[in-house]
Parts: structure tokens; C-alpha cells; sequence
């Protein structure tokens, strides 16, 4: 059951987050978002990688894996890169911003493939997916958009992700291609989340605290 509410959860979090520090113009995420992409990325090599190789063909899966990675940079022309933290919806925008609804569903919907009983991903997904909740409700609520529009936007978004986990678990059709969608998937969670890392600090300098914080995202990925 964790599997379907744990990423409901961390949206419904996201949400609590931003409601509380609304009155902020700007909450400082980025050592969450640097964490959340090192635990994202060491669990997808720790659990998922292994798992799609051990099924798949090894040169086939390298060709899926890059197929997710195109993918989600097709995505991004739409959604802006929201999935890593970046959203730029204007203060007073008032037409829906629909390409970046449909881009985010589809990005949530294919992370529930990923998660299974039998591996850890749902935590990766979980703090991946708060810091971006996060972020995408504080530019919501700062947008003059109805609060119907935005209650419907953040529901559906919340419940992509269970609904991808369990079309994987239940659809024979679906399930019998689940190691292929898997390694697109790792393709997606390998692009968003070395995006993250990688950004460069301001003056690409070197940031201590960005360093500890995907120390630690390793670190504890390994561990669970």
C-alpha cells in the first residue's frame, strides 16, 4: 500500500510546505533538490539498473535508456524543467498552463512504473518528488489562477504517480513490457537527476553544503 500513498504523500507535503512559507518570496531548495537528486540517482543505480539489465538485452537496455533520456528532454521543452526545479509560470498569468499540466503527468505517471514491492524506488520518488511539489505549488499560489484550477492541478499530479504504479501491477499488457518501460524510466530519472547535480553553483564555485548533501543522498540510499 506504501507504494500507491507514499508519492501522494510527498505531494500533499509539497503543498503543506508551500503553504507555509507562501508569505516568503523565495524558500531556498536547493540543498534539498541537490539531495533528492543524488538519493534519486543512487537508488535508480542501486536498485532499478540492475534489475532491467538482469532481463533485458545489455545493448538493448543502453538503447531504452537513452530513449528515456530523449524523452524527458522532449518533456522539458514543454514543462520547462519543473521536474528539477525550474517553473516559470508569471505572476499574473491567467491562461492554464496546460503544457506543463499534460508534461508532468506524463512524467509522473511513467515513475510509478518504477516502483515495485521488491525495491526501494518509492523512497527515491518520495523525496524527488517534495522539493518539486514544493516549488510548482508556491509559483501556483503566487499565479492568479482559481483556486479550483489549482486544487484540480496539484490532485491529479498527486495521483499520477499511484496511477502509473498501478497500471504496472495490474494490466498484463503493460506488465509484459515492464523492464523496457523501466529503463526508459531509468533514462528519465538519470537526466533529471544529474541535472540537478550538475547545475553549477553561483560563480561555479564549490559548495560545501551542495557537496554534503548528495554525500548524504548516496549514502543513505545505500544504506536502505
Amino acid at each position: 500500500m506504501n507504494d500507491y500513498l507514499l508519492p501522494f504523500y510527498a505531494v500533499v507535503f509539497g503543498v503543506l510546505i508551500a503553504q507555509i512559507t507562501k508569505a516568503k518570496k523565495r524558500l531556498n531548495t536547493k540543498l534539498l533538490l541537490s539531495f533528492s537528486g543524488a538519493f534519486l540517482l543512487a537508488l535508480t543505480l542501486f536498485e532499478l539498473l540492475p534489475e532491467v539489465y538482469n532481463h533485458l538485452d545489455t545493448k538493448l537496455t543502453g538503447l531504452f535508456i537513452m530513449c528515456g533520456i530523449l524523452l524527458q528532454i522532449v518533456l522539458e521543452l514543454f514543462s520547462k524543467g519543473a521536474e528539477h526545479g525550474h517553473v516559470h509560470i508569471h505572476k499574473n498569468e491567467t491562461t492554464f498552463p496546460w503544457l506543463l499540466f499534460v508534461s508532468l503527468c506524463i512524467h509522473s505517471f511513467l515513475e510509478g512504473f518504477a516502483i515495485h514491492e521488491h525495491n526501494d524506488m518509492v523512497y527515491g520518488v518520495l523525496i524527488h518528488k517534495i522539493p518539486i511539489a514544493t516549488i510548482i505549488s508556491m509559483f501556483l499560489f503566487q499565479s492568479n489562477y482559481s483556486n479550483i484550477k489549482i486544487g484540480a492541478f496539484l490532485v491529479v499530479f498527486a495521483c499520477m504517480t499511484p496511477l502509473g504504479t498501478f497500471v504496472s501491477h495490474t494490466w498484463e499488457a503493460v506488465a509484459h513490457y515492464s523492464h523496457t518501460i523501466n529503463a526508459i524510466v531509468i533514462g528519465i530519472f538519470f537526466h533529471i537527476a544529474t541535472t540537478i547535480i550538475f547545475e553549477s553553483s553561483d560563480g561555479h564555485k564549490f559548495n560545501l553544503s551542495k557537496f554534503i548533501a548528495i554525500v548524504l543522498g548516496v549514502g543513505i540510499a545505500y544504506m536502505i
